[in-house]
């Protein structure tokens, strides 16, 4: 008895379920620290981000924070995913820009709101997977039309200037941006800042040692600082003014605008683009770690309720970030405390130190989204979409190229009808063979006959008939997919054929042969007897070489039992 308490001690104090029980509070504390690191590094990531977005967006600094503590607050404590970060991002900054010089700022906030709400009711009716159903080449092709122009305006605050307008106005003005930056000595050091904040954005992750673990945005708005700091140095700076009191709060007079057409096609561009922007951010965070997966419809829910408060408040709307997410995972983090936690940090630091804030040149925050710009860009996707998939390569650059040249929901639109023929055409692949043998000209089709087929079927049928045989037999049973489009062109061709007084022989997919004279009925095989079964009348068996077997599927006695299958 001694000995099996003896054991029973020994399991409960020091075997394997208490060396698993220490290590867990261990590994709690441990990924607790971790956390708390990785989440001083989003946030020294989002800071700069969140004010750059709200400047280009045209709407105050403070509101971009707003919306990087709520993307922190309220959508990092759901469940929906572990590591992505939110906030305002920098693919919506275009928008919000031209939303904003359309309807003014007031009118911001009932667009966020009512965006976030429609997030809400499709993640409710499980709809976030929907938006994984959307073409890649599509969400590249968005992602390049959102970068190419956000490049190109952010340009001019890299230089101290006023974007001229649109994109396609923005790309003709950077030769005379580029002569007033030669002969401006200020707009020349502004510009100076934004092309090292660039190329540090680019090349400071390659610094070896801790100095590589400082995010690139902090330490060129350190530069930026210094330098803007210096005697005879006179570059525009950010100006914050009080966090609380730039909330502005949607009235009345604002909720009377939803009877407006436009704001209606804002809040749905707004639900679809921040909705796919952040889902899809979503499965490129999942690839990054080994961690829980993201659940879409929470996912979606938790993007709605950061986008309703956000909107309630007035604020930027919110989506996932790839930016600040990878940023989460390569710090380490393992839980969605990380995530919560830097929406904190940016809510004290503007509370507590809005006067840092003052001191950032705008042509550095200029850079870090040219940058941003150029990753959603990503020019490398282009040659390597040219290898994998031709017709998906021509999508994506349609898509991005609409985006440029209208805007980014007509963009995104024109995406995807171009995606939905694209696959229509792949589905569609009708075989048709025509050759003539002796008096008959033959058409055979093989595949799916489908109305964009339905060009090509008709240059057959017209060959075919100008061939001059007496005969033409037309066979398609080796078509899986026969649409009326296709059918009745057949048809009708058969029928006025047939008129003129040609032979047709009509084989369609799984019938018997039409359009032939009927001939004598084929003699049926004789039907192996079964004992105790009279025949109704004798008939001579198969001989060995014949063409046919006939299989009996009847069961045998058992003294007669024998393979059914007579030749």
């Amino acid at each position: 008895m001694k000995g099996a308490g003896g054991r029973r001690g020994a399991k409960g104090s020091g075997g394997k379920g208490g060396a698993e029980g220490l290590g867990g509070k261990g590994g709690a504390k441990r990924d607790l620290a971790t956390d708390i690191t990785a989440s001083l590094v989003v946030f020294l990531v989002a800071l700069p981000l969140c004010i750059g977005v709200a400047v280009a967006s045209g709407v105050p600094a403070e509101l971009g924070i707003i919306s990087g503590v709520i993307g922190g607050l309220v959508v990092g404590a759901v469940r929906g995913s572990t590591l992505q970060v939110s906030g305002p991002a920098a693919g919506l900054a275009a928008l919000v820009a031209e939303t904003v010089a359309e309807v003014g700022v007031a009118m911001l906030g009932v667009i966020v709101l009512f965006a976030g709400l429609l997030q809400i009711v499709l993640g409710l009716v499980r709809l976030g997977r929907m938006f994984q159903a959307i073409s890649v080449a599509v969400v590249q092709g968005m992602l390049a039309g959102i970068g190419v122009p956000l490049m190109f305006s952010q340009a001019y605050p890299m230089a101290d200037a006023k974007a001229p307008g649109t994109a396609l106005e923005n790309m003709a003005g950077i030769p005379g941006l580029l002569a007033g930056v030669l002969t401006n000595p200020q707009a020349m050091i502004a510009t100076l800042l934004g092309v090292v904040t660039i190329v540090l954005s680019f090349v400071w992750k390659k610094v070896p040692g801790p100095a590589g673990k400082i995010p690139a945005a902090l330490v060129a708005v350190g530069i930026g600082i210094v330098v803007a700091a210096l005697p005879g140095v006179d570059v525009k700076t950010l100006q914050v003014g009080n966090l609380l009191n730039s909330v502005r709060v949607p009235g009345a007079e604002q909720f009377a605008g939803l009877a407006d057409g436009t704001i209606i096609t804002a809040i749905l561009t707004f639900t679809v683009i921040a909705s796919a922007e952040s889902l899809f951010t979503a499965a490129a965070v999942d690839r990054m770690h080994n961690g829980p997966r993201t659940r879409y419809n929470t996912e979606l829910i938790a993007q709605g309720a950061g986008n309703t408060v956000a909107g309630i408040l007035g604020a930027l709307p919110i989506t996932a970030v790839v930016a600040r997410s990878s940023a989460n995972v390569q710090a380490g983090a393992k839980t969605r405390l990380s995530r919560t936690l830097h929406g904190l940090w940016l809510l004290l630091f503007a509370l507590l130190l809005p006067q840092v804030l003052a001191l950032i040149p705008i042509s550095v925050l200029a850079g870090v989204l040219v940058h941003s710009g150029w990753k959603l860009f990503g020019p490398a996707e282009f040659p390597k979409m040219w290898r994998q998939d031709r017709g998906e390569f021509a999508v994506m650059t349609l898509t991005m190229l609409v985006i440029v040249a209208t805007a980014l929901l007509e963009g995104v639109l024109f995406g995807l009808a171009a995606g939905i023929v694209l696959a229509a055409l792949r589905m569609s692949q009708t075989v048709i063979r025509q050759h003539v043998e002796q008096d008959t000209a033959k058409v055979v089709m093989a595949g799916n006959a489908t109305f964009l087929r339905l060009p090509k079927v008709i240059d057959a049928l017209e060959a075919a008939a100008a061939s001059g045989k007496p005969r033409i037999r037309l066979d398609l049973t080796g078509v899986t997919h026969l649409d009326h489009a296709c059918r009745n062109q057949v048809e009708e061709f058969t029928a006025q054929q047939r008129g003129l007084g040609l032979r047709v022989e009509l084989l369609m997919p799984g019938e018997a042969k039409q359009g032939v004279e009927p001939g004598p009925a084929p003699t049926p095989l004789p039907r192996r007897p079964v004992p105790g079964e009279e025949a109704a009348e004798p008939a001579p068996w198969p001989t060995a070489d014949a063409e046919w077997f006939y299989l009996d599927t009847r069961p045998l006695p058992e003294e007669h039992a024998r393979s059914p299958l007579v030749g």
